[in-house]
């Protein structure tokens, strides 16, 4: 009884969702070129908290070398936009990772996706919100903050911010109400703030090169010691603690890294390219391209921009909370602090017109989340329930937590979505075929013998000696149920090994990688057992079936994009840890107190009934 009951479990937690059969006429019509890819891609990549992320980063993190912190996220993240493409070729509709999870890998790790996209949508809308609440009270002469801190001064825990930030809570409520009269994100709203974000940019690095001192990428410990004294960090950014020893990386190899981490959230919208394969023409070249040319050139915009920042003004002067503006003023250009005030204040209000409602009204709809999340408002058609809880959450957000630590947690989430879908990637690829459809659920439960069984197996040393051997020398030259297993296990097992050597790698190298480190002998031997079970992974058969994109070097760059993703996740503080467990811990009670019993998958006729008392 026990055994059957957990089998059932087990079928509940992996179940998949069938994609609906879409009729010929209703097939969306390639029409998207590289161009047309790589201007979207831009459009949901170019964030305007850049302005205050490079100054927090280059005063506490990385000072000047934020440049190479930018330059690594952005490497790593065109390792996970080449298995986003890959895991969008896998479903052939227009979507998202939760939707392509919840086909291909099954209901728990949907939601898992799903829970920690709304995470960073949440945590990424409450940023922008805080960010621009900074912006507005330096205009003002930061009137607003030294009244906040008088009268609601908090003297909480590690992570949340020094006052009660209610103008960013009166932002948030202010657009999630236009949402709900119908406001959205227009093709004119997106084009109106990508284009004050390109022009901010450009005036900002013009400004950096003309009015910079390269002198400030050269600076030693002595030069800021007699300058931050007297200095407060009146918007709980950050402590001023130790402020490096100066130069062009004064926080060293570990404050690159730690900034890597903060900074990756910025290339977060491969998301937006990748599942555009159907609608892409020639999209085996135009994905993978889009993908690339989209990184690099925000990678140009952010890069230049922290360069203009630390050239302009020593790093251990930035204000972290509107950093541009004090740059300029710092280099005697008073006119242009009000431009770019006024420019990034636009900039943000437009970014925050956060889309996390409608991931949340699908989870919803699909039974994951409470059903009433669905509700349609009758006047204006939006998604009342799920608009106002959003933006309710984001409100509290942005009224209690501090910047960094806002963009800190949508790091964290984001980091863990690009590992999920790299590990999606590797397993999928060596699965024998799917049913993806409705139109094909009759043939499901057909199952056909495969190839590497034995007659032997019924004896004990027969079926290890046979297993041991497939390992190694797989029988079949296409995938297998076995074949499957064996790659499946192996994934999750080099998951486990990555994580160990993470952890192993952040103490040694904050002991400087000394050579005689108790750690050397651990890591070798993490490394060997990692490449050892890679080897096996590369062994097993590969499913033929044709993509328009297949990741390449299978299965390294993968294991590789994980490992990355996995290490940066370790750079994250344990306060961003903490809060960030809490979410996860919260997500699991509703999945599994509610999600699983009331998946629309196992209820259609429930979902029938309640769809009519709404309509």
């Amino acid at each position: 009884m026990l055994r059957q009951f957990v089998h059932q479990f087990g079928q509940k937690l992996t179940h998949k969702q069938l994609l609906e059969p879409i009729d010929e006429s209703e097939r969306p019509v390639a029409h998207l070129n590289t161009l047309n890819l790589v201007i979207l891609g831009v459009g949901r990549m170019l964030k305007a908290g850049v302005y205050i992320v490079a100054g927090a980063v280059a005063k506490f993190i990385a000072g000047p070398a934020t440049i190479i912190s930018f330059l690594v996220a952005a490497l790593f993240s065109m390792l996970s936009g080449l298995c986003y493409a890959e895991f969008g070729a896998w479903v052939p509709r227009s979507g998202s990772a939760y939707l392509y999870s919840y086909v291909t890998m099954g209901q728990l790790y949907a939601f898992v996706i799903g829970w920690n996209g709304i995470l960073s949508l949440v945590m990424g809308s409450a940023s922008l919100a805080r960010a621009s609440s900074y912006i507005f009270d330096s205009l003002i002469g930061n009137h607003i903050s030294q009244a906040l801190q008088e009268t609601f001064s908090l003297h909480l825990p590690y992570s949340l911010a020094t006052y009660a930030d209610f103008f960013a809570l009166g932002l948030v409520l202010l657009m999630t109400g236009l949402l709900v009269l119908g406001a959205h994100g227009s093709i004119l709203v997106t084009k109106i703030s990508i284009g004050i974000n390109i022009l901010v940019l450009i005036f900002i690095i013009i400004t950096g090169f003309v009015k910079g001192d390269l002198h400030n990428w050269k600076l030693t410990e002595q030069d800021y010691k007699l300058n931050t004294s007297g200095s407060r960090d009146i918007y709980g950014l950050g402590g001023l603690g130790l402020l490096g020893s100066g130069g062009f990386a004064p926080f060293g190899f570990e404050g690159i890294l730690q900034g890597t981490a903060t900074c990756f959230y910025y290339y977060f919208g491969v998301d937006g390219i990748a599942t555009k394969g159907v609608e892409a023409i020639n999209p085996h070249r135009s994905i993978p391209w889009s993908i690339m040319i989209t990184i690099f050139i925000c990678f140009l915009a952010y890069s230049s921009v922290s360069a203009a920042l630390t050239l302009m003004v020593p790093y251990y002067l930035i204000q972290p909370h509107n950093p541009f503006p004090q740059a300029i003023l710092h280099s005697l250009w008073l006119p242009a602090t009000y431009i770019t005030t006024i420019g990034t204040l636009c900039a943000l209000i437009f970014s925050a017109m956060f889309r996390m409602p409608s991931l949340i009204y699908t989870m919803a709809e699909d039974g994951l989340l409470f059903w009433v999340l669905t509700r349609i408002h009758v006047h204006t058609g939006t998604h009342a329930v799920a608009i106002m809880s959003a933006g309710n959450l984001t409100g509290i957000m942005a009224l209690l937590f501090r910047f960094i630590d806002l963009v800190d947690l949508v790091a964290v989430g984001t980091l863990l979505i690009y590992s999920l879908v790299a590990f999606s990637v590797l397993v999928l690829r060596y699965q024998p075929d799917q049913n993806l459809s409705k139109n094909e659920n009759t043939e499901e439960k057909i199952e056909m013998p495969v190839p590497d069984e034995h007659p032997l197996d019924s004896e004990p040393e027969a079926r290890n000696s046979n297993i041991l051997k497939s390992l190694w020398f797989p029988i079949s030259t296409i995938p297998t149920r076995k074949s499957g297993q064996i790659v499946y296990g192996c994934a999750s097992l080099l998951v486990l090994l990555m994580i160990i050597l993470s952890l192993i790698l952040v103490q040694w190298s904050s002991q400087g990688f000394s050579g005689d480190s108790k750690y050397t002998p651990v890591a070798v031997l993490l490394l060997l057992l990692i490449i050892g079970v890679m080897v096996i992974i590369w062994r097993q058969p590969q499913n033929p079936i044709p993509l328009y994109f297949k990741v390449p070097a299978l299965p390294v760059l993968p294991l590789v994009s994980i490992f990355v993703n996995i290490y940066l996740m370790m750079q994250i503080t344990s306060g961003t840890w903490a809060i960030f467990g809490i979410w996860n811990v919260v997500g699991f009670l509703i999945y599994f107190g509610y999600g699983i019993r009331h998946s629309l998958e196992e209820n259609d006729d429930h979902r029938c009934c309640v769809e009519s008392l709404y309509t």
